[in-house]
């Protein structure tokens, strides 16, 4: 069941909807962060009754948002989809801190064997931009996204420690207006009395956490949780973001935090501002700009408008084009065009300046874009409140999951994915079909990898893959390390891999490796069949094809959903 939210994600409460808004984008954002606060599904019926619009025009924004790929449509149900994330790519490339900083935060995390976070300031709220976790039975469960209340975290008073009177006055509003921090689902309510009798000295933590450069929070988001947070500073001397980090009090007090940990953490901040300042005094080119952008955009400029027009002639007024206008100026920013014009990004979208405009005063007034003077623009850390959070956790099984069922649907067979797993290969992700004498394997089974077309592919993409005993499991195994060796070269320069009763009499499977940014092969993905049906000529001109066209589509996903974070293989 979604939240009962308001549809109008107005930053500003009562503010007054600027006469040139555009009524369909404010709705389909709406649409976005109502899917986003349920986790990421939502029965369109239960979409219908929280955002208050009638069916009609939700079956129209979502059937706009599945165009664009940023959702898909299953059954009565919508699904946010990874690609949705190039919104908040959009945001974070802009932003350039991640970039800078994972590599930094991962490190100390791995040095202190502790959980480590990013955060910038959202108003007179935190949200994270970056999670380097580890993996316990007592984890940090938040997400890239995330907003939670300054007040109750470590980042919060080092933020507030700069707020001026107005940021005071919105926090203590805000306050009053919701005592039991209703809008922040990432953190448990508040009890009433509040949990912690200092959590309403708020401005006297804030001022002790300025004067001395640290902070903590001990227990004030929920027993147990203790974190420790230092500021990263920019070259003037202003908060760029805040890195933290967070254990349990069954392994430090908030004090044996402190103690053991601050000297750690001082030296890691020391190298991150000394990135933020060297990336300050070497900006991009404007050619590495460029390619960023164009990378991150639902269309190019010049395909924009005949994506749309195409759009729509298939979809009708079941396509929203407004409302695809809208989101596709979130992707005009990136790394190098974090600050753009109006005519920047009328250029950067194709669109007309009249429409882009729009467009713009709609983004800020619902608190995705800011400007100060009208002229330049900027996008805020409000964005990543669309899909981000739920996405963040996104696994590579997850994003193959509705391909491998639509490959199968096609093809009538069976489509697996595969992982290596020290001489085998883990089945992670499966679409069986459903014919009588179909291939048998479920989620988790091991297979040796060396007798089988997800193996190779795999074997095929290391520089000096190990072999092991190569036993017979069939008389058609091959069992010779040289013969062995050459197919797996011929697989390297073909960029699949066949195997016919090999690994199982009447068994016939073909494999391709599914890459990530990088180009590493992670995965593979192989459709099997009883060998009655094709032959291995027939498999590599019928199924290859769609095999590979599955696989790229699982990379695209793959490469939108890991720009910022390393998605888990299984």
């Amino acid at each position: 069941m979604v939240p009962n939210v308001a549809s109008d994600t107005s930053a500003a409460a009562g503010a007054a909807t600027p006469a040139e808004a555009v009524t369909p984008l404010m709705r389909g954002i709406g649409v976005l962060r109502l899917l986003t606060e349920a986790g990421g599904t939502a029965a369109l019926s239960d979409l219908e009754r929280a955002s208050g619009l009638a069916r009609s025009t939700v079956d129209r924004i979502t059937a706009t948002l599945a165009r664009m790929g940023h959702l898909r449509l299953d059954g009565r149900d919508a699904v946010l989809a990874p690609r949705l994330m190039e919104l908040g790519n959009a945001y974070l490339a802009a932003l350039r801190l991640p970039r800078l900083l994972d590599a930094h935060a991962d490190a100390l995390a791995d040095e202190l064997d502790e959980s480590v976070s990013l955060a910038v300031a959202d108003q007179d709220g935190i949200r994270f931009i970056h999670q380097a976790t580890r993996r316990r039975a007592m984890s940090l469960s938040f997400r890239i996204g995330d907003l939670l209340p300054a007040e109750r975290t470590a980042p919060g008073p080092l933020f507030a420690a700069e707020w001026g009177e107005e940021d005071w006055a919105r926090w203590r509003a805000r306050r009053s207006a919701d005592p039991h921090d209703s809008a922040f689902p990432a953190v448990p309510p508040r009890t009433t009395p509040p949990l912690r009798a200092d959590d309403d000295d708020f401005e006297a933590r804030a001022a002790a956490a300025g004067a001395r450069g640290w902070s903590l929070d001990d227990q004030l988001i929920e027993p147990g949780l203790v974190a420790l947070a230092m500021p990263v500073r920019d070259a003037d001397g202003r908060t760029a973001c805040v890195v933290s980090v967070v254990s349990h009090t069954s392994r430090h007090t908030a004090d044996d935090l402190r103690r053991t940990l601050l000297p750690r953490l001082r030296t890691a901040v020391t190298t991150m501002e000394r990135e933020v300042r060297e990336a300050r005094e070497t900006p991009l080119t404007a050619t590495t700009a460029t390619t960023t952008t164009t990378a991150a955009t639902t269309g190019t400029a010049t395909g924009l408008a005949a994506w749309t027009g195409a759009s729509k002639q298939e979809l009708g007024r079941e396509f929203v084009e407004s409302l695809a206008r809208g989101l596709t100026v979130i992707t005009a920013f990136g790394e190098g065009r974090a600050a753009l014009t109006l005519s920047e990004v009328a250029e950067a979208t194709g669109l007309a300046r009249a429409t882009a405009r729009r467009a713009l005063i709609t983004l800020t007034h619902l608190g995705h874009v800011t400007t100060h003077d009208d002229r330049a623009f900027r996008l805020t850390p409000r964005v990543l409140e669309l899909g981000f959070p739920p996405l963040s956790r996104t696994t590579l099984p997850d994003i193959a999951a509705p391909h491998l069922k639509t490959l199968s649907a096609r093809l009538h067979e069976s489509a697996s994915l595969a992982v290596l797993t020290g001489d085998d290969i883990q089945y992670t992700a499966r679409a069986a079909t459903s014919r009588i004498m179909s291939v048998n394997l479920t989620v988790g089974t091991r297979l040796p990898a060396y007798a089988t077309a997800l193996g190779r592919v795999l074997l095929a993409d290391l520089p000096q893959p190990r072999l092991p005993e190569l036993k017979p499991l069939t008389p058609r195994t091959v069992t010779d390390p040289g013969e062995l060796t050459t197919l797996l070269h011929h697989v390297r320069t073909e960029g699949y891999a066949l195997v016919d009763g090999e690994l199982e009499e009447g068994l016939l499977s073909i494999a391709v490796p599914v890459r990530e940014l990088g180009g590493r092969a992670v995965a593979a993905v192989n459709v099997a069949q009883h060998s009655s049906r094709r032959t291995p000529d027939q498999c590599v001109r019928e199924l290859l094809p769609e095999l590979r066209a599955t696989v790229h589509a699982i990379e695209a996903d793959l490469h939108v959903a890991g720009r910022f974070r390393t998605v888990p293989n299984t």
